[in-house]
């Protein structure tokens, strides 16, 4: 498979973190130390996980050397659904005006966006499709509950797409070396750590310190297995862009695989944790630093558990 394009959509409306010292009495300190976020994004009353994935597709588009027409497979990931009967993918394809094309999306917490790509792979596996447009979007504002001292503060909105290829069509194009995704709700506070109940009060999170550590110890798992799968090693990688939840998981991350912090690609310190979506934005925000030749390795962890990494190469 090979990544030929990706496109990003943020909110305009920056909040930073005197909103929360004044509402909650948290101070900036404070949540840098133990977060990294000084910023974040929040979508306007108007906007939602829809609308901002659609955004995020016509970013895509300005920038794509193939007809869009030509998609014959959509994937959305997202947990902070905006409609659960129409969903992400289905908004999508709407607004591209592509018809009799398969359609889905999938939550996975904060792993949905490897979960979307390795259901493309599926369908490329099973010769049902050949250009596949995956669209990550988390309206986490319209979910988080601003006012809990714990986790109110971490949550920003946004939404990038992807655009996936079974053949190479350019010679710009990213090859999708390896892609592994797994579920470890066998761990720790799995299934309690990060929960999301929209009929009690919205997102929080009453186990950080179980996230953390679980965190800590799946994304580099999933990026040595990657590398493993590729015969390649750790010293063989250029950059890692690790799930935007906290930069001190990020760094962790690093120190355990043994590589510099000038290899991190991180996002989460302007954009605050933007879900699913925040690994696909960082990729598109740096798309024009990569030079042939460079190794990406993307990893994932999400509530519930579940975990993921995917290796590219320019």
């Amino acid at each position: 498979m090979f990544l030929h394009q990706v496109g990003h959509y943020l909110p305009e409306q920056v909040v930073d973190n005197e909103h929360f010292t004044k509402l909650n009495g948290l101070s900036d300190e404070w949540i840098v130390q133990r977060t990294g976020i000084q910023l974040r994004r929040k979508a306007a009353s108007a906007e939602n996980s829809h609308t901002m994935g659609v955004e995020a597709v016509k970013a895509l588009t300005d920038n794509i050397q193939v007809d869009i027409k030509e998609v014959d497979l959509i994937v959305g990931a997202t947990y902070t659904a905006y409609d659960t009967i129409v969903t992400l993918g289905h908004a999508v394809q709407h607004y591209l005006e592509i018809p009799n094309i398969p359609v889905v999306t999938i939550s996975s917490a904060c792993s949905s966006l490897l979960n979307a790509v390795e259901i493309v792979e599926g369908y490329f596996a099973l010769n049902k499709a050949t250009k596949a447009l995956v669209i990550a979007s988390e309206h986490n504002t319209g979910y988080y509950n601003e006012t809990d001292t714990v986790s109110g503060h971490l949550w920003g909105d946004g939404a990038a797409a992807l655009l996936i290829t079974k053949e190479r069509l350019y010679e710009g194009d990213m090859e999708i070396k390896a892609l592994l995704t797994g579920g470890a709700a066998t761990s720790g506070k799995a299934i309690e750590a990060v929960v999301l109940r929209p009929n009690e009060r919205g997102v929080i999170m009453p186990f950080g310190r179980d996230v953390f550590i679980n965190a800590c110890t799946y994304m580099p798992k999933a990026s040595l297995e990657v590398l493993e799968r590729c015969g390649l090693t750790i010293e063989d990688v250029s950059y890692v862009l690790p799930h935007q939840a906290n930069l001190r998981i990020s760094v962790n991350v690093m120190n355990t695989l043994g590589l510099p912090e000038d290899k991190l690609i991180s996002n989460i310190q302007y954009l605050g944790n933007t879900g699913c979506a925040g690994c696909a934005i960082g990729l598109s925000e740096h798309w024009n630093r990569f030079q042939k030749g460079d190794r990406i390795i993307i990893t994932v962890f999400g509530g519930g558990y579940s975990y993921g990494a995917m290796l590219l190469e320019k």
